[in-house]
């Protein structure tokens, strides 16, 4: 299947934001891909109110999404908010009576609409992602058609999410070869090398294709530059199923085309069974001195 990453900015207006958005699909669509994944945020930057544009997945916002989508017969993934659901259990809570959002990663096109909600909350780095904004409650996958060849399961996480193998590797026990990660990855110093580290290893920890799309170092910030809210450090990747990069970006605005082999996981596994030959049931630790 051939797959587009498309690393781009978001800014404060999602009537603009969309206009980004229907752009990069058509440039994805010319190169024939089958998926194109936009980052996290997408719908809106962060370090500015998300309350007031919050709406569901099918609202009209990811209406206009799934239209691009349909429109260049692929499947459009990208970063928006949606309420949080009252009815849903409120899982960890943020210590706030304050209504929250949820992070959520739309996914639409060729039959398919729906969304995955961030399961791990980026309270790191300063930054307390839980203040406003709800976890999710279930791990994701979704069935990718492709033009040629079956497509893939593909299993779904946002930004900091990528720092938790297990996530990873039940999505590939459920089925995923390949895995997408969306992002505003926070820039300073050694972040960059975190992302290659971390989209590194969930490839290779969960045997999979990883496509990780972030947003580019904003403009005039100079790269390694930590800003006030997760914007970006660009470099999005392509990293095959034992954790080689195949492809990678620069830090700015660009668009990434790579045709992969969801197959080429399931080889691996059989070759480097490290989901089949883990222990998953451990005793309890003990101290030998």
């Amino acid at each position: 299947m051939r797959i587009a990453l498309a690393q781009v900015s978001s800014g404060p207006d999602p009537v603009d934001n969309l206009a980004t958005i229907g752009e990069w699909t058509a440039r994805a669509a010319d190169e024939n891909a089958d998926l194109v994944v936009f980052p996290e945020a997408m719908m809106k930057a962060f370090g500015r109110g998300l309350r007031d544009v919050a709406e569901p997945v099918d609202g009209p916002w990811a209406r206009a999404v799934a239209d691009h989508a349909d429109r260049h017969d692929l499947v459009a993934m990208a970063g928006m908010f949606t309420p949080e659901d009252p009815d849903r259990p409120e899982g960890r809570g943020s210590g706030t009576s304050t209504p929250r959002i949820r992070n959520t990663l739309l996914v639409t096109g060729r039959g398919i609409h729906d969304g995955y909600d961030k399961l791990h909350l980026f309270d790191a780095f300063g930054f307390q992602e839980s203040r406003t904004v709800a976890p999710g409650i279930d791990p994701c996958l979704v069935s990718v058609p492709a033009r040629v060849g079956g497509g893939a399961l593909v299993g779904l996480s946002i930004c900091y999410d990528v720092r938790f193998p297990a996530l990873f590797k039940a999505l590939a026990e459920a089925g995923a070869t390949v895995q997408v990660v969306a992002a505003c990855w926070q820039d300073g110093p050694g972040k960059l090398e975190q992302w290659r580290l971390t989209c590194r290893a969930r490839a290779a920890d969960s045997t999979s294709w990883v496509l990780a799309c972030g947003q580019p170092v904003p403009e005039g910030t100079a790269p390694g530059t930590a800003t006030g809210a997760p914007r970006g450090v660009g470099h999005s990747m392509v990293v095959d199923p034992t954790g080689t990069v195949v492809a990678e970006l620069g830090a700015g605005p660009d668009l990434l085309i790579v045709d992969l082999d969801p197959e080429e996981a399931t080889r691996t596994r059989v070759a480097l069974p490290v989901l089949a030959n883990r222990v998953t049931e451990l005793e309890p630790v003990r101290r030998l001195a």
